[in-house]
């Protein structure tokens, strides 16, 4: 028989008693079970039940007995058995999930679309998603039941969380990025009190974490309906701050399906990237709000259809459906993840002939560039606007590069307003994210004339020159045919010495304008003063022709204005020796 002896002071409970095998003190306000080096019963109790002991007093005798291990003590059931209080709380998770909201399925699946929770779930590697705010429901208790919220209002219309994605292709890097979905099977996707909140909360954490954001942005807007909590106009709201802040910090990537309006909308174009279905109708304000102005009345349909925002720029890869849409965000978000060890490219002999002997001909540049890049690798961004500038995320041996193209099908090449814009909003994403660039230059220049102007040119073809400056990654410029004027030298940061190397395909040909042009201007006396008209074209064809040969790609070589003429089946080389690190 042994004394056991205490160590804190606390109030003895009122299970002690002489053969119990279980005691317990408290102390703090918690229980605390007094364990025994050796298995007995209790005898010769020496402090009273509900009494208070003091450290290394003896609390009672323990005469040795064998006790079955853990029969008395609490919380020792079987690992399967679900507790009541976990019960409740998978009781509260049911509800949000989508096997129990059947209706609400079967809307997504009238209009071809999917849930925000199988979108998240195709997006997120399995087993790593973790959800904030599953359990919040719409602050809307002084006008509805607590348990109606709870069955209609999961998560409050958002679901939000961290999960990684692309795991499986760069398991060296953290990939874990930060997704917020609105949900338009609750009410219809609106941005309420709660959802705002998580939105700050998740926007904090990227920032303080460097995690990517996925925002798939479905939904009307501004929601009047929340009575839990005092609101006026509810501008003092920061989601939207927090979001403008993390641009230039992370990448951004918007996903939309069907409607999406107001604020909603506000925050997908904070977004780098927008990915949208051709299902999708994208604007600042939705029917209520125009109406609601004096505006007339529209249907949703009526309101920035994806047609029309792929060829403003809005929409920058446009899809299918959400199948496509989230293949392209995970494509898209791979460039900024980092480098892949497999990779295959086309036969490079393709390049030599893929710019016609005909130096009039036109050609598809966009072919040049799957050509030359990584096979399957070429993910093109805002293809519907600035036609005459193709913008390109690829991989040239794995590594992640940016393609800055002239088309040759609009408007020979020339750069004007649109192609501008395009190309220095993508040198801005590029040097960003430490992505290098590729120029690949085939262009007279920049478009002229009246019409031209209208567009203010001027600061849209300049901002090209400063947005080139300020690039922070290599560059390198391949001339494929024409290299004309400060188009041509836009295309290279400004000058053929700015990249780190300016090279040309033999069907390269250079000059401060264009040959016709120039000939024109510098010959118009000579020209003029030739009467036969067959005679004056064909001194003018001669004088173009002497430019053209003085202006060829051998000749620039020769003079060192660029930095060599390659075989095009060279071009992946050089490229890889200015974008290695």
């Amino acid at each position: 028989m042994k004394a056991l002896v205490v160590d804190i002071r606390a109030r003895v409970g009122q299970k002690v008693a002489a053969g119990e095998t279980l005691v317990i003190l408290e102390a703090m306000k918690m229980e605390h079970i007094v364990t025994a080096e050796r298995s007995g019963v209790v005898t010769g109790v020496l402090v009273a039940a509900d009494g208070m002991v003091e450290p290394g007093e003896a609390l009672f005798r323990l005469e040795a007995a064998t006790v079955e291990s853990g029969s008395a003590i609490e919380g020792t059931d079987a690992v399967d058995r679900i507790r009541p209080d976990l019960e409740e709380l998978n009781t509260r998770h049911a509800f949000g999930r989508d096997e129990n909201r059947p209706d609400a399925v079967a809307k997504r699946r009238k209009t071809g679309q999917r849930t925000a929770r199988e979108n998240v779930a195709d997006l997120v590697d399995d087993g790593t998603w973790v959800e904030y705010g599953a359990l919040v429901i719409a602050a809307q208790r002084q006008r509805r039941s607590k348990e109606d919220l709870i069955a209609r209002t999961p998560a409050d219309g958002m679901v939000a969380g961290i999960g990684r994605i692309n795991g499986d292709l760069f398991r060296e890097t953290d990939t874990r990025a930060v997704v917020t979905s609105y949900d338009y099977t609750v009410l219809a996707g609106t941005q309420g009190t709660m959802n705002h909140l998580k939105k700050d909360r998740m926007f904090e954490i990227a920032e303080t974490q460097g995690f990517p954001v996925v925002l798939f942005s479905e939904g009307g807007g501004g929601r009047p309906g929340d009575t839990d909590y005092a609101v006026v106009a509810g501008l003092d709201c920061r989601a939207f701050q927090y979001f403008a802040e993390l641009s230039g910090k992370v990448p951004l990537v918007g996903v939309n399906s069907g409607r999406c309006f107001a604020g909603n909308a506000a925050l997908l174009g904070c977004c780098d990237v927008v990915i949208a279905t051709k299902a999708s109708n994208i604007g600042m304000g939705g029917p209520a709000m125009i109406e609601g102005g004096g505006l007339g009345v529209f249907a949703p349909e009526q309101i920035g259809p994806s047609e029309s925002q792929y060829r403003n720029g809005v929409i920058d890869v446009l899809v299918e459906n959400d199948v496509e849409a989230v293949a392209a965000a995970k494509k898209y978000l791979s460039y900024f993840q980092g480098e892949l060890s497999n990779w295959s490219c086309e036969d490079q002999r393709l390049l030599r002939s893929a710019v016609p002997e005909n130096r009039l001909r036109v050609y598809d540049v966009r072919r040049v560039v799957e050509t030359l890049m990584d096979e399957g690798s070429v993910l093109e961004l805002r293809g519907g606007f600035g036609a005459g500038m193709i913008t390109s995320l690829a991989r040239i041996e794995g590594r992640p590069v940016g393609v800055i193209a002239n088309n040759p099908k609009h408007i020979g090449g020339a750069i004007d307003g649109e192609a501008a814009d395009k190309a220095s909003d993508f040198m801005a994403l590029c040097s960003t994210f430490d992505i290098p660039v590729v120029f690949l230059c085939d262009t007279p220049g920049f478009m002229v004339g009246p019409e031209a102007e209208e567009c203010g040119l001027v600061k849209r073809a300049a901002r090209l020159f400063t947005t080139g400056a300020r690039l922070k990654v290599p560059f390198c410029t391949v001339v494929l045919r024409k290299g004309y004027g400060l188009g041509a030298q836009s295309m290279a940061g400004g000058s053929f010495k700015a990249p780190v190397f300016t090279i040309s395909w033999p069907t390269g040909e250079f000059g401060g304008m264009g040959l016709e042009g120039a000939v024109k201007l510098g010959f118009r006396k000579e020209l003029e003063a030739i009467e036969d008209p067959e005679a004056r074209a064909k001194m003018f064809d001669q004088m173009v022709a002497l430019a053209y040969e003085r202006g060829k790609a051998i000749n620039m070589a020769e003079h060192f204005e660029i930095d060599a003429v390659i075989d095009p089946i060279d071009t992946r080389r050089w490229i890889l020796s200015a974008v290695r690190r």
